[in-house]
Order: structure tokens, then C-alpha cells, then sequence
């Protein structure tokens, strides 16, 4: 414990009261608040006893100095005969408790001390659950920005999406989707994933997707899309190194094809009933934000009569094969759990396709992804009309 008191007898009393009782508490003394600042720079200390009363500060100015410079020690402070009201105020400024002098024995100003850290142990441990609760509040905002619930207004057509957060994270990664049905008939889909991890990716990767969102919405040319998005990442992002991988999918009204638009992202893998799955057209340009004035050709993709589109950010296919294999899943690798996995419920279950193969991939990989995982699976078949 640190003693900040000016007056030799009153400090000599707290020492013996505390020796008498047997506490084991010790001592350091400092003669005035410059003192007292110096030992609680130099050493580490549970608790400050501090004397209102100083040479070189009035009031409560020695308090709010002493806590600035160890706001996690409990602080007591020691008043004058029939004082309380000064002992009041400075614990409403911060303190644990007051001690009158005079008014305690050894017991009694054992037991103030030990209450005084229990209480400011017990403060830390109420801090650090409600920043964990703001922190928890954090993510849950973003994963509304992030993970959207998809635009679809047509019974014939189902949806399955799926993230996993990557190994150590406290919130999400920049890997966002997202789906919207426009009335034209048309069917858009995105997925992406901007480099890095943490807030301020997840931040941007909200960014972008709520910029596609406003841009598909707004029926905007769809050439113009990604170079709109690459605009808002090099104006948004804190760091010129950082880019993202973006893949667009439109299917046309009648179903029966698909222009693929990608930047530097993994393809998409198209099912169909009795045929094995195949990957989609590969990158037709760059991640966004690495060159300027760079545009991103559509290919097409024709769709069977029944079919099913599946976008995945990379963190699905960087994992182990197997466990204990040290060989990365791969592209391949999907496509081989796909074309074995439970063929005849990705029409009619996206949703437990798509859970089914992340929970694969993580026990192959040993329970952790090493990245963020992202998929969004759309199941459907041409237009009657």
C-alpha cells in the first residue's frame, strides 16, 4: 500500500495500527502528491491511503492526480474529525471508501482496505464484461452489414448461406454476400472478401456490399458496378495494400444462363442433377484496388434445367485435405467433396448443403478454419415462360 501523508504521527499510527493486527500489508510512504507520483511510476501497488490534506495539493486535486496515474489501485482517502462530507465527495470522484482519522482501529482499517481492492478488482471485472458486451454488440452490427438476409421473391428459387469466422477472431473478417431478386426477373448474386482481418476490414467490406446493394438496386448498369466498387474501396480503405476479391453473378430472367464478372476471385461451381459439378469462368480481372481504370468482362455461363450456383470465399479451399495431411484442400478438393457429398438434397436443401460442407472442411482441417469462410448457395431451374 502506498501512504500519501504529510503528517508523521498520523502516518506512524496507520503503520501500527496495520503491524498490531497482524495485516499483511506493506507500507510505502510518500510526504506529498510529487512523492507519491513518483513510487506509483516506479512500483506496482494494490491500494493508496491518501491524506486530503497535502502541502502541494488541496481538495480532491491530489485524488483525480493519483488516479490518472493508476486508475486500476483502489484509492482510500483519510479526512479530519467530523469531515465526512469531504470523504463523500471523494468517493463520488472515485474513490473506494474513506477512513475518518481517529474514528478506526487496526481492524477496521485492515478490513477498508481489503474491501476497497476487492471493490476495485470487482470494478476492473464489470469494465471488462461491458467492453466484451460492447465488443460482442460491435460484431453483431457488422454481421447485419456483412451477412444480409437476401432479397428473393420467388418461391422456385432457395438460398443457403454459411460463414464461419477465421481461428482468433473477435469479429469478422471482410468477407461479405449477398442476393438480390430485381423485377425484371433477374437474379443478382456477390460475394467477396477484402484482404486482411479485423474491424476496419469488416467495416469496408459492409462498405462495399451496401454499395453493390444501392447500385443493384438503383438498376445501374451492371458494367459500371465494379468500377463503382473499386471506387469506394480506394476512397474508404486505411491502407493503400489493401485490395479485395469480388465475383458477380446475373442470372437472366429465363434462367437459363448466368454472366460471371469476377476481380481476382475464386470461381463459382455449378451443380446440376446427374452431372458432376464444374467451376464457372475464372477471374476476368483484377482484385479491386490493385490497377486503375481496370474493367472486368462478363463471361457466360449456360445453366441446365435444374441447377445450382455456389459462390465461397477462398478461406473454404485454403484448409488441409485431410487431417494430418499437409496438402491444401484446393479448388479440386471442393469439387471432389461435392461431386461424393449428398447429392440429392442441394436442390431442395441449401441450407444444409452448404452447413454440411463448411462442418467438412473445418474436421479436415482440424476443427479451425485458418480464414474467414463465406458461401452463398442459389438453387433453381429455367422459366417456365
Amino acid at each position: 500500500m502506498l501512504l500519501v501523508e504529510d503528517d508523521h504521527g498520523d502516518a506512524y499510527l496507520v503503520s501500527e495500527l496495520l503491524r498490531e493486527e497482524g495485516a499483511p500489508v506493506e507500507v510505502r510512504r510518500a510526504q506529498s502528491l510529487a512523492e507519491g507520483l513518483g513510487l506509483l511510476a516506479a512500483e506496482t501497488f494494490d491500494c493508496v491511503l491518501l491524506d486530503l490534506g497535502l502541502p502541494d495539493a488541496s481538495g480532491l486535486v491530489a485524488l483525480e492526480r493519483l488516479r490518472e496515474a493508476a486508475p486500476h489501485v483502489a484509492h482510500l482517502v483519510l479526512t479530519g474529525d467530523r469531515d465526512d462530507q469531504r470523504g463523500i465527495d471523494a468517493v463520488a470522484a472515485g474513490a473506494q471508501d474513506y477512513i475518518v482519522k481517529g474514528s478506526v482501529d487496526g481492524d477496521g482499517l485492515r478490513r477498508a482496505i481489503v474491501y476497497a481492492v476487492e471493490r476495485r478488482q470487482a470494478d476492473s471485472v464489470r469494465q471488462q464484461l461491458r467492453a466484451a458486451e460492447i465488443l460482442a454488440e460491435e460484431a453483431t452490427r457488422l454481421e447485419r452489414g456483412l451477412l444480409p438476409v437476401p432479397i428473393l421473391n420467388d418461391a422456385a428459387l432457395l438460398v443457403g448461406t454459411g460463414y464461419r469466422p477465421g481461428r482468433e477472431r473477435t469479429l469478422l473478417g471482410g468477407d461479405f454476400f449477398d442476393l438480390i431478386h430485381t423485377p425484371d426477373g433477374a437474379v443478382h448474386l456477390m460475394i467477396g472478401d477484402v484482404s486482411g482481418h479485423g474491424a476496419d476490414e469488416a467495416a469496408l467490406g459492409v462498405c462495399l456490399r451496401v454499395a453493390w446493394r444501392t447500385q443493384t438496386l438503383g438498376e445501374v448498369d451492371v458494367e459500371r458496378v465494379l468500377p463503382t466498387l473499386q471506387q469506394v474501396l480506394m476512397h474508404e480503405r486505411h491502407g493503400e495494400e489493401i485490395f479485395a476479391t469480388v465475383s458477380t453473378v446475373t442470372i437472366t430472367p429465363d434462367r437459363t444462363s448466368a454472366a460471371v464478372r469476377s476481380a481476382g476471385h475464386p470461381p463459382p461451381v455449378l451443380l446440376g442433377e446427374g452431372d458432376p459439378p464444374t467451376l464457372g469462368p475464372t477471374a476476368t480481372g483484377p482484385p479491386l484496388g490493385v490497377f486503375d481504370e481496370t474493367r472486368w468482362p462478363a463471361r457466360e455461363m449456360a445453366l441446365p434445367a435444374r441447377w445450382g450456383l455456389l459462390l465461397f470465399t477462398d478461406g473454404l479451399i485454403e484448409g488441409r485435405a485431410a487431417v494430418g495431411d499437409s496438402r491444401r484442400l484446393g479448388i479440386d478438393g471442393l469439387i471432389a467433396l461435392l461431386d461424393v457429398g449428398p447429392a440429392a438434397s442441394w436442390a431442395e436443401q441449401p441450407s444444409s448443403l452448404v452447413a454440411g460442407l463448411i462442418d467438412d472442411v473445418l474436421e479436415r482441417n482440424g476443427g479451425a478454419p485458418l480464414d474467414d469462410i463465406a458461401a452463398i448457395l442459389l438453387t433453381g431451374g429455367r422459366s417456365a415462360g
